[in-house]
């Protein structure tokens, strides 16, 4: 049988083109009688191709439409913000909430995609920098390219430039074969260049040239080689003053932060900590084979007000150790001890620095959240208890979208079967 040849695919396409190779397609499948394996693994590429066309059409009208727009902005709540975003098809990880200046970021990040142009993030350790970069190369035009790593604080100074531009045979001693360096491994695809603050100035004037020319050369090699990467770098310094201090090239930095990204650390964003200990609450208790860990209030009371210096790498590593440490439920006792609150000793007289961050709400806006989300958590514990656990039905009540409520229930940690009434002994024969 014959089937559609579509055309190549770095031509431009409209969206009429794509609908005609779409009808193409299911015209194929509609009239055949027969299909080998090897046509329908021919159909199957060539489904992927145009879904492929597709998401790229609507990554760069969506960045054509935002560039554009003259109209004014509308007034949304975070959460119908972060609905929006994903309602355009944003693809990004269940760990990123609806925290205004999150999704200020995130809005940042859905403009920058589908460019070529480098992006700087930065904000302090384990809030979440290199999974941003990941939703940056997901949601572009080299998605389904290479996406190469460089943690830039842990090469060796003398190895700096073999790692990311690759060597010849014999250029040092212990170069015993030719080597590929990072760059060239990410040629159409992305680049990220993690703790960029502590590359040596020698290895900053390199990469500088490197994103002047687009080209690289080999250590020990003459040869000129073509890179095409897209550059994402960050950072939990503060690059401006490292400038000061002339361990970081100021024109380097500009060449970086062509479009730049802050995030926010977890203590500015309290409200999504209910959210983050479900997700990996789940996350640990796939990985450790066993049911999700319970808490007890006081353990839940401590981690939704404790100041997270390490972020939510800090929160996942605790959620682990709790998963692993505890039986069915986890306490207080559970915790690592230089973080454990001294026995007797109330919330309210903790060190001044966590107290003030984690009870205290920095804003009449953070404090009306706070009450919002106990009203909310409520409304949704008497909801399930009155329909005895049943998500489907407290949704059709609430006229709500189940797969809604079920983020709200994974958001506040509440579990339905929690909420599920025990269904009486059935009686035997002899009963």
């Amino acid at each position: 049988m014959k089937l559609y040849n579509p055309g190549g695919r770095g031509s431009v396409m409209s969206y009429a083109g794509l609908l005609e190779k779409i009808e193409i397609l299911s015209s194929t499948l509609r009239w055949a009688s027969r299909l080998e394996r090897a046509d329908i693994e021919k159909l199957l590429r060539q489904s992927h191709a145009l879904r492929d066309e597709v998401m790229q059409l609507s990554h760069k009208e969506r960045f054509v439409q935002a560039a554009t727009s003259d109209a004014e902005p509308v007034e949304q709540t975070p959460g119908e913000r972060r609905q929006a975003l994903l309602a355009r098809s944003f693809v990004f990880e269940g760990t990123f909430g609806d925290n205004p200046k999150l999704l200020d970021a995130l809005e940042v990040a859905e403009k920058a995609a589908p460019t070529d142009l480098p992006v700087l993030i930065d904000g302090e350790s384990g809030t979440g920098k290199e999974l941003m970069a990941k939703v940056i190369h997901a949601n572009g035009s080299r998605a389904d390219k290479p996406y190469i790593s460089v943690n830039c604080g842990a090469i060796p100074d003398n190895l700096l430039e073999s790692e990311l531009f690759g060597h010849k045979k014999g250029a040092f001693t212990g170069a015993s074969n030719d080597r590929k360096g990072k760059f060239e491994s990410a040629h159409k695809g992305t680049i990220f260049l993690d703790e960029i603050g502590e590359m040596p100035l020698t290895g900053q004037v390199k990469l500088l040239r490197v994103l002047q020319s687009h080209e690289i050369q080999r250590v020990g090699s003459d040869e000129i080689i073509h890179v095409d990467a897209r550059i994402v770098a960050a950072t939990n310094k503060n690059l401006r003053k490292l400038i000061e201090e002339g361990t970081f090239r100021e024109d380097l930095f500009y060449r970086l932060s062509v479009i730049h990204v802050t995030l926010p650390a977890l203590r500015e964003r309290k409200d999504e900590i209910p959210l983050l200990l479900a997700y990996y609450g789940d996350e640990a208790a796939e990985a450790l084979k066993r049911r999700p860990i319970k808490m007890t209030p006081r353990l839940r009371d401590f981690l939704l007000n404790y100041a997270y210096p390490g972020n939510i790498r800090e929160l996942r590593n605790l959620v682990y150790r709790l998963a692993c440490l505890a039986g069915e439920t986890a306490d207080i006792g559970h915790l690592p001890e230089d973080i454990r609150p001294k026995a007797g000793v109330p919330q309210a007289s903790l060190p001044e620095t966590m107290a003030s961050q984690a009870i205290a709400p920095s804003s009449l806006s953070d404090a009306k959240r706070a009450a919002s989300d106990e009203a909310e958590r409520a409304f949704l514990e008497r909801g399930l208890t009155e329909v005895g656990g049943t998500v489907a039905e407290l949704a059709r009540r609430c006229d709500m979208n189940r797969s809604h409520l079920q983020m709200l229930l994974k958001k506040h940690g509440i579990h339905s079967k929690d909420f599920r009434k025990p269904r009486p002994p059935q009686g035997g024969a002899g009963a």
